[in-house]
């Protein structure tokens, strides 16, 4: 019987080993390895051996669901023909020197749940096609050169729960539509040059457990109401343009206390209204 079961398995195996996948899902691969300068990958491919051998790629069904070539000294650019990938549920290419901007055709991605491009060399805006890819529930561009604003549709990543952009050059403001991620725990924004106020809707985002918008330029009065989200365990928004009071409550949710810069360039501490209950805007000096 166990003879039976081993053999049967290596049979299963070997299918496995020799699934055929399109042709243009080989096809994105092989321009994802040229395009990142495989001959210089820590662990490369052999493109002459079976496509589920390679390192970093699952099949299932004949189709490419995950890729993580995470810290594998990829250089270069991602390639448009990414998009090829329409059964694609995890990219990971964290901690590399990928440079160039993120194709549009990342939009096309509708079954990508997991998105982690961080720490490389990315430049150029978020495409605004990014908010297309519905499926996504983890969105990582954090330590890159990511300039322009953030895309106004985001909201449409109904499924986001972790959306982590620190250490750009994002600017603008805030778009509306992010506050319609009801999902979201994680929202990391901070070193960035974002502006404008941050919205009283950002209570909308219940299930919210971490915010970070430390390091920006955002300004006017903090909504108090933050404080009475109930989730809502790790907070940093100092050191940006905040002014007016807080509430003692709102000021301990914070990690540096409320310390803001003014318009001098100086660190000051917002007050704390002796009413808990109540906190006004300062008056205009």
């Amino acid at each position: 019987m166990k003879t039976i079961v081993t053999f049967l398995l290596t049979v299963l195996i070997t299918a496995t080993s020799f699934a055929e996948i399109s042709s243009s899902e080989k096809n994105a691969l092989i321009q994802l390895n040229k395009s990142t300068n495989g001959d210089s990958w820590s662990h490369k491919w052999d493109l002459k051996t079976p496509l589920a051998t390679w390192y970093g790629v699952k099949i299932f069904n004949d189709k490419v669901v995950s890729i993580d070539l995470s810290d594998n000294n990829l250089s270069g650019t991602i390639p448009s023909e990414i998009g090829d990938l329409k059964s694609l549920r995890v990219l990971n290419l964290f901690k590399n020197q990928i440079s160039g901007s993120i194709p549009q055709s990342i939009g096309d991605l509708k079954s990508l749940q997991t998105l982690n491009l961080s720490f490389n060399k990315l430049t150029g805006s978020i495409p605004i096609e990014i908010a297309n890819a519905t499926s996504l529930k983890e969105l990582e561009l954090f330590m890159n050169t990511i300039t322009g604003d953030l895309p106004s549709n985001i909201g449409q990543l109904a499924n986001l729960q972790v959306l982590s952009l620190y250490n750009n050059d994002i600017t603008g403001q805030i778009p509306s539509s992010l506050y319609d991620l009801k999902t979201l725990k994680t929202l990391e924004l901070n070193s960035n040059k974002l502006s404008g106020n941050l919205s009283a809707s950002i209570t909308n985002l219940g299930a919210l457990e971490s915010l970070s918008l430390f390091d920006n330029n955002l300004k006017g009065q903090v909504p108090l109401d933050i404080e009475k989200m109930k989730n809502l365990v790790a907070m940093n928004i100092s050191y940006n343009n905040f002014n007016g009071f807080v509430t003692k409550k709102l000021a301990q949710k914070d990690v540096l206390s409320m310390t803001m810069i003014n318009e001098k360039g100086v660190a000051v501490t917002l007050n704390v209204h002796q009413d808990k209950d109540k906190a006004f805007a300062a008056d205009d000096e």
